[in-house]
């Protein structure tokens, strides 16, 4: 890396290392001027000769000067010559010495080059004094009078439309369009976004004025290609239509830093070791002339404000909004956290034990517990006697009951009055290996049934186990329903 970049561009690190002190070569000046210059086209020279018009269009204004009053010399010189050449062939200048009598002339009173010359220009500029005039009698300088009508045609209509496209340019109307002198870093609608300020000097609007953004920075590709001067598009609103502006008062231009922006991992740190160049590109219709007209701009990362606000310009007056551009340029600082987007997202995203108390992991086990509390007890349910299940069925909700009890918290049960039968029927649903707990307390349930229906003494003389879900919810029973099934067991 270091030494492809040694290669491409040795100059613009040692620019670049002391940017502290001086300011580092632009792509794009502030004032929208290219700083590229094209060199070494050999034979592609050529290609601007076939476009001629659009050279000369582009050329700077003091060689357009030159070049029209160059052009209109050397043709009204060889015209004129052309004309002395014809009355020195056909002998007008001698007989005029001579003052010869009964001779025709081409062009009367065109004795010497300076009336020729004259007899041009006044053709030309078809002003007609009348003194010189072409005869009759002159075949060629008839050709000659319209084939100058005809050269001096095309040269006015190339030169001077050439002139006329060049002064309406709509390009000294970008001077009347005003860019902030830096770019801000800050807040807004709690997302961290960059932001610039464009305005219009003018009343007259700038008609579909659409705004687009460059970023300009040196890259390597993953195979190892070095791009010297690689652009980025940044968004500032193409999806949600807020690229397009109604510029009749100053507006900010904002780029959300999202995890698509290339600004996702800047930080405040970084910002200051970065190299980069952010291109703004104003274009619109001049609402006056119906001329396409673009505006440029650039910032670099020493004209990023990290943490900055732009100054409000606008005011309520009597009747109308006033625009105090005083204060365009002007920004203040705002709290603004020096972390990246990307930083951000990352400690978010981080488990913290803020996040996850214990209260919430014990209210989710309590729900667990009472869902198995549930399936106990419709599976003790289905082993009661029919005439019991009946009962059970006709009295109402009892299973809903019980998993109401077994879902709330202790607040409500103890309000309840039904603190304790709540807390004997969780402590068996609380339990971490539940489905073997589950399986061995059914287990136990279906021998003390099968014990009591036979009346084997020896079984109920033991040691009473301890007592199951069926024997807790049989206690929780009304005094008729445990009598009826007392007796149905025995």
């Amino acid at each position: 890396m270091s030494v492809v970049r040694r290669k491409f561009g040795d100059d613009y690190q040692a620019v670049a290392a002391s940017s502290s002190r001086r300011k580092r070569q632009r792509f794009v000046d502030k004032n929208g001027r290219c700083n590229v210059q094209h060199g070494n086209l050999g034979s592609e020279n050529s290609r601007y000769i076939s476009d001629l018009f659009t050279t000369l269009v582009d050329l700077k204004w003091r060689w357009n000067l030159l070049i029209f009053l160059l052009t209109y010399t050397v043709a009204w010189l060889v015209m004129a010559s052309m004309w002395w050449g014809i009355a020195y062939m056909r002998g007008d200048l001698e007989i005029h010495h001579g003052h010869t009598s009964g001779h025709n002339p081409c062009v009367a009173n065109v004795y010497n080059f300076p009336s020729a010359f004259l007899f041009f220009i006044e053709t030309e500029a078809t002003i007609g004094y009348g003194h010189r005039y072409i005869t009759e009698r002159c075949p060629e300088g008839i050709v000659l009078f319209l084939f100058q009508s005809l050269l001096g045609s095309v040269v006015d209509a190339f030169l001077i439309g050439c002139m006329f496209i060049k002064m309406s340019q709509p390009k000294k109307r970008a001077e009347t369009l005003m860019f902030s002198r830096a770019a801000v870093i800050s807040q807004r609608d709690g997302k961290l976004c960059l932001m610039f300020r464009v305005g219009n000097l003018r009343n007259s609007h700038m008609v579909s004025a659409q705004i687009r953004c460059k970023l300009i920075k040196s890259r390597q590709t993953p195979e190892g290609e070095f791009l010297p001067l690689d652009q980025c598009e940044l968004d500032v609103g193409f999806g949600t239509g807020a690229d397009q502006l109604f510029l009749v008062s100053p507006l900010t231009i904002c780029h959300e830093i999202d995890d698509k922006s290339p600004f996702f991992a800047l930080s405040q740190r970084s910002l200051r070791s970065e190299q980069f160049e952010i291109v703004v590109i104003l274009e619109g219709i001049v609402e006056t002339t119906g001329m396409t007209c673009q505006a440029r701009t650039s910032y670099t990362e020493d004209e990023v404000l990290w943490g900055h606000r732009f100054l409000p310009v606008m005011s309520l007056e009597d009747g109308f909004f006033r625009v105090d551009y005083s204060q365009f340029h002007g920004t203040f600082e705002v709290p603004t956290p020096p972390y990246s987007v990307k930083e951000q997202e990352e400690k978010l995203a981080l488990p913290s034990p803020l996040n996850t108390p214990t209260g919430s992991n014990r209210s989710r086990r309590d729900k667990l517990s009472s869902l198995d509390c549930l399936d106990i007890f419709e599976e003790k349910g289905g082993r009661l006697p029919s005439k019991l299940q009946k009962i059970c069925s006709g009295k109402g909700d009892l299973h809903r009951g019980v998993l109401s009890l077994c879902s709330s918290s202790v607040e409500k049960a103890s309000s309840t009055g039904d603190l304790l039968k709540i807390q004997q029927i969780s402590s068996v649903c609380s339990i971490e290996d539940g489905e073997e707990k589950i399986q061995s307390t059914a287990f136990k349930t279906k021998s003390e049934l099968l014990a009591r229906s036979t009346g084997n003494l020896e079984l109920q003389q033991r040691p009473q186990p301890p007592r199951t879900l069926g024997a807790r919810l049989e206690d929780n029973l009304p005094a008729k329903l445990r009598k009826m099934n007392s007796g149905h067991l025995l």
